[in-house]
């Protein structure tokens, strides 16, 4: 019998349609290997400002399904540009109305970067999945230098990180991690 297939919940910090983070999250859907399912989080833009009084009893039905989906998830992906040397405040607040529940602590993390710069993000996103306790699983990382570049280089880049392996191999790191 086969087992079920590893189900990954990616997250976009960008909200823009033609964003190089979303770019690289639907490429890492399209390589995917066998046994791994990737979906992508459409919610995050809808999701009112967190504040605390509405957590439990008032939380909104769409925190709720946001939730129920990081719950579901064998494991995240984690895809966000940097905005003034942090995180989006968008995406900043899709974390913060899961810092309070259970869905996430101890949930492997894979984080994708699609630009050649934006250390200071990272270090700032790290430490907050950290905070929140997420498994942050450092040899599933891929970086891809996507922001700036035109359409034609962008799918240029895409193809040959999916040919050599790369996008591929940071997925099966991750899924090495959860143990599948």
């Amino acid at each position: 019998m086969k087992p079920p297939a590893l189900h990954l919940y990616a997250l976009c910090g960008s909200r823009r349609r033609l964003s190089a983070s979303r770019a690289l999250l639907d490429a890492l859907r399209r390589a995917a290997p066998d046994g791994v399912a990737i979906e992508i989080c459409d919610l995050i833009g809808d999701l009112p400002v967190f504040n605390p009084d509405d957590e439990g009893e008032r939380t909104p039905d769409i925190v709720e399904r946001f939730a129920a989906m990081v719950a579901a998830a064998d494991g995240l992906i984690v895809a966000c540009p940097e905005y003034v040397h942090g995180m989006p405040g968008g995406f900043k607040n899709a974390l913060d109305w899961l810092v309070s529940r259970d869905e996430v602590p101890f949930k492997p993390v894979m984080i994708a970067h699609a630009s050649h710069r934006g250390d200071q993000m990272l270090e700032q996103l790290a430490d907050v999945l950290t905070t929140m306790s997420l498994r942050i699983v450092p040899e599933a990382f891929v970086r891809l230098p996507l922001a700036g570049k035109s359409d034609e280089a962008r799918a240029a880049m895409l193809e040959d990180a999916r040919r050599s392996g790369l996008l591929a191999s940071s997925l099966t790191q991750l899924a090495a991690s959860i143990g599948r």
